[in-house]
């Protein structure tokens, strides 16, 4: 069976919903995979715990065709790489770009090169970009380093780079932002997410100014982000050289995207705060066996710092500082089978019983 549908064949995704917004023209050769239009969820055990009469939705970017948010950056960055002549992308990465990078690229139909810090990305993320065919080159040192590395590669000239020093890759990940306004009707009182390179806080914040400035909202949130406690520059304001946490998409200690994400919070009355790795792990946890939503360490990061604002006045931005009534979104940039050794070493290892009724009630308790 063939599609005739010319839309069908070619899939949808964030350019054909949203190209007024994004830098393509009529002779763009678009790229996609099917990203963007992910859930909105509203979560109600996840607003009791809050409280205040505040409703928290989560927008699950963990179900983007290679898992996380990075695909939305990734279509456009592709689409304008092949538009102006490149064969091949290059990225550093902690993970999910790697991931994405790649399977854009054979979309395309072109090589993809992959630079990444040696024992520090997810194995779920590393498969990823190995199962699309990128090369993949490991070196002694940290995010950092890799990303250094790309830059003097790109300006050699030798790959188009898609990392988020590209505008293009910012571009892309703005439609997320007009997403969540076109379902809730408005932007919402505040925005949580976790922070890394800082692309992401820099991406919806300039996709809320843009909707707000067409008139399609009336409001815009406050932006908080959340970097994790051994990975957090911007918090701390100052360069971390040996960046340390569980969650590895975060992992990094001077981001390309920090003078934005400065911007961003300072225009928004925002705030930048940490959170430890058992709040993380602890977050994690909770969201999955109460909301059904399992995400990455990283994403959790934002459900963390939620819980702090709720439950410590000492938090950069307390609830002392969120009406009651608010909406919030949470953003879960990546699915937690990212990162399964992370989940697998909370799991205890199965000891087989006996194949009868009897002794699978006892092991359940019944």
């Amino acid at each position: 069976m063939q599609a005739t549908n010319a839309k069908l064949r070619q899939g949808r995704g964030v350019i054909e919903h949203y190209c007024e917004y994004l830098p393509v023209s009529d002779s763009t050769p678009i790229i996609s995979l099917g990203e963007g239009d992910t859930p909105l969820l509203f979560c109600p055990q996840l607003s009791k715990r809050v409280g205040h009469g505040c409703e928290v939705f989560v927008k699950n970017e963990g179900v983007n065709p290679t898992g996380s948010f990075k695909d939305r950056g990734m279509t456009v960055a592709v689409s304008k790489a092949l538009e102006r002549g490149a064969t091949a992308l290059i990225c550093a990465s902690t993970g999910n770009t790697s991931a994405s990078a790649a399977a854009y690229a054979a979309r395309a139909g072109i090589s993809c090169a992959v630079v990444l810090p040696a024992g520090k990305i997810a194995s779920g993320k590393l498969l990823q970009a190995f199962a699309y065919g990128a090369k993949i080159v490991a070196i002694d040192g940290n995010f950092d380093d890799a990303l250094r590395i790309v830059r003097e590669l790109g300006e050699r000239g030798d790959f188009a780079i898609v990392n988020s020093i590209n505008p293009d890759r910012i571009a892309g990940q703005k439609t997320a932002a007009f997403e969540i306004v076109d379902a809730l009707g408005n932007a919402p009182d505040f925005h949580l997410l976790p922070v890394g390179n800082a692309g992401n806080i820099t991406a919806y914040w300039a996709g809320y100014r843009a909707y707000n400035a067409h008139q399609r909202s009336t409001k815009l949130p406050v932006m908080l982000g959340f970097q994790a406690a051994g990975a957090a520059p911007i918090f701390y304001n100052r360069i971390v050289e040996t960046p340390e946490t569980i969650a590895s998409a975060i992992r990094i200690g001077n981001p390309a995207s920090w003078k934005q994400a400065r911007a961003a919070i300072a225009e928004s009355h925002g705030a930048i705060d940490i959170v430890s790795d058992e709040e993380i792990l602890a977050a994690q946890k909770w969201l999955a066996q109460h909301e059904g939503i399992l995400a990455e360490p990283a994403s959790a990061a934002a459900i963390a710092g939620l819980f702090k604002c709720r439950n410590s006045n000492e938090a950069a931005y307390s609830f002392q500082k969120i009406p009651d009534g608010s909406g919030i979104v949470c953003t879960i940039t990546g699915h937690g089978l990212k990162d399964p050794d992370i989940i697998s070493q909370r799991m205890k290892e199965l000891e087989p019983v006996a194949a009868t009724v009897t002794d699978v009630r006892r092991v359940i308790g019944l």
